[in-house]
């Protein structure tokens, strides 16, 4: 509920005098979100999708959460690293999955198990935040994108 009034806060801010073109921004929306439940008491990982359907570009810089610490990295050739920020093409996504890039929860409050949630909120270099719900699945979930055939 959190996150669809974060999303419905996003959109209004170019009423009043408009001189015909308004600037390109992001359009941001954020799905297929899960946890697998870690077998760590202290460590998670965390996937989901942002999916930018505006005209412009933008960036995730911080994922914030009152579980514990939460970091954004990303897999390079097998490795993986800790990085700052990552771009949101303008119609295009971001993908966080299993081997790619990743959210990483570290210092956790307790064992996310399954069928409880996880509350994020994503922090973007243009946008305004979003609150995001992750369920926490069973450690060997696969989720189905209908581009598995790839």
């Amino acid at each position: 509920m959190i996150g669809a009034l974060v999303l419905a806060g996003c959109g209004d801010s170019d009423s009043g005098s408009d001189s015909g073109s308004s600037p390109a921004r992001a359009e941001l929306s954020v799905g297929a979100a899960y946890i697998p439940q870690p077998v760590s008491d202290s460590m998670a990982a965390g996937f989901l999708t942002i999916t930018n359907k505006g005209d412009a570009e933008d960036e995730l810089t911080s994922v914030t959460s009152e579980a514990g610490d939460v970091t954004v990295h990303e897999t390079v050739d097998g490795t993986m690293k800790e990085v700052d920020r990552l771009p949101i093409p303008a119609h295009g996504q971001l993908v966080f999955k299993s081997g790619g890039n990743h959210l990483m929860f570290e210092k956790l409050k307790q064992q996310p198990k399954q069928g409880q949630t996880v509350s994020v909120e994503l922090h973007f270099a243009h946008s305004g935040p979003v609150t995001v719900k992750l369920p926490v699945k069973a450690a060997t979930y696969q989720p189905t994108t209908g581009h598995s055939g790839h």
